[in-house]
């Protein structure tokens, strides 16, 4: 496939978004989980310091999110040549995801003091998360390319989405229930499943192309990097998107310890926790995609967030044994996450192609977003734990003091971050729908 083709696929093939959409099932296993996961597996069996572990998880990932406008503008170059190549680099990626998801959850703990160790989750996390950037970039990249306005756009990252929540689910409850030897063979086979699966769609996308898109001039490519911060739209969708996201991840890395020493809860109910939240939220998408067609992206998006700081509103008041209470928090939370990982995308999506840029710079506004995605859970990881430990919690410590201080960083801080990112929509966006402002020669359509 090649760039004076178009990545349209046929309208019949009303399965072509679940089969596209397959992949972000193995992709989830080194997103989120890692941040449920690695700070509870490392500090709890091998001794590792909260303080060090953040301040190691904050640089992995912020090296990692670093190079995303790069891999952005790699996913391009490689878009423009032809499909072999894109797919070529696809099997070497997914090949690297597994074996650092290997190293990650298996290091050789009995040969290695505590620097050495953190030393070594550092590598494996690095290598991780740089081949599931790349990854991730080429499989977004290619749903953008799609086109199809807010509704068909919506479908796509809803099941892209969808199959990375049931990915969340499985990769957040099965090494309680299978250790970790399964769930790194499942991980393995879901990779190839996806690959193929995407692989299939893209091919008869090509060949039921209708439409062509347009070359990408060669001295626009240079400066293709930056190129997505010329629109105000872009800029102003990135900051509620990082507000939105920085609220979702500090709980998501501080509820094993929550559930721990807070609740005080049995361990076995921990994946129960987990996966009522991720099935909620998978669960969601097709309610939230009728409440996209009804009201739109934006008010849909505002929605999702009212729901969430509800939620995480009555969490200060929960205690030891309020396992009830907490569950039905993990059920609202979990479908507040489906509006946003719904919504989100598919805006990036809508203006990437209301700008004129789908098909030319697609891969330079994915590497952007992923940057933010992952910063928002570094500064999650890097300043929720070393903060907690500074107010006196350590894993375990359930005296009155701390489990305050844990109670108020799970439920409070999130609701804060939520308002400000509500504020920060209605301001940003439903105030000033005018996206594409950038003086751009090829730009088609406004907002």
């Amino acid at each position: 496939m090649t760039a004076s083709q178009a990545v349209i696929p046929d309208a019949g093939h009303r399965m072509a978004p679940a089969a596209y959409g397959l992949l972000g099932l193995p992709l989830a296993f080194v997103a989120l989980p890692v941040y449920v996961h690695v700070p509870n597996v490392y500090a709890q069996q091998y001794g590792v310091p909260l303080a060090a572990l953040g301040a190691v998880l904050l640089l992995s990932r912020s090296l990692d999110a670093v190079v995303d406008p790069w891999l952005g503008r790699w996913g391009d170059r490689l878009y423009r040549h032809a499909w072999s190549a894109v797919w070529l680099a696809a099997l070497g990626l997914a090949l690297a995801v597994a074996l650092g998801f290997v190293a990650l959850f298996f290091p050789p703990a009995a040969v290695l003091s505590a620097p050495l160790l953190l030393v070594w989750v550092g590598c494996a996390l690095t290598l991780s998360h740089l081949a599931y950037s790349g990854l991730g970039i080429l499989h977004q990249t290619w749903a953008a390319r799609q086109g199809g306005g807010a509704r068909a756009q919506s479908r796509w990252v809803a099941w892209r989405e969808g199959f990375a929540l049931v990915g969340v689910l499985l990769a957040s409850a099965l090494p309680a229930l299978w250790g970790w030897g399964l769930t790194a063979a499942l991980l393995v086979l879901m990779l190839a499943l996806g690959l193929m699966s995407w692989r299939r769609t893209a091919l008869q996308a090509s060949a039921a192309a209708v439409q062509a898109l347009p070359v990408l001039p060669s001295e626009h490519a240079a400066v293709s990097l930056w190129h997505p911060w010329k629109y105000s739209g872009f800029r102003r969708l990135l900051a509620v998107f990082m507000l939105n996201g920085l609220a979702s991840a500090v709980p998501a890395t501080l509820v094993l310890f929550f559930v721990q020493d807070r609740l005080q809860a049995p361990k076995a109910l921990e994946p129960l926790f987990l996966g009522a939240y991720f099935a909620a939220g998978a669960l969601s998408f097709p309610l939230w995609l009728k409440v996209i067609d009804r009201l739109g992206l934006l008010k849909t998006w505002a929605l999702g967030m009212a729901l969430s700081v509800l939620a995480f509103v009555s969490v200060v008041g929960l205690g030891a044994g309020d396992t009830t209470g907490f569950g039905v928090v993990c059920v609202f939370s979990g479908m507040a996450l489906g509006a946003d990982l719904t919504v989100p995308g598919a805006l990036l999506n809508q203006l990437i192609e209301r700008c004129g840029e789908r098909g030319r710079t697609d891969g330079a506004f994915m590497g952007w977003w992923n940057l933010a995605t992952k910063l928002n859970l570094a500064l999650a990881a890097g300043l929720s734990l070393p903060l907690l430990g500074w107010w006196g919690y350590a894993p375990g410590q359930q005296d009155a003091a701390a489990v305050l201080a844990l109670g108020l960083a799970y439920g409070l801080l999130p609701c804060v971050l939520k308002l400000l990112a509500a504020l920060a929509l209605y301001l940003g966006l439903m105030r000033a729908p005018e996206l594409c402002t950038a003086p751009v020669p090829h730009a088609q359509d406004s907002a």
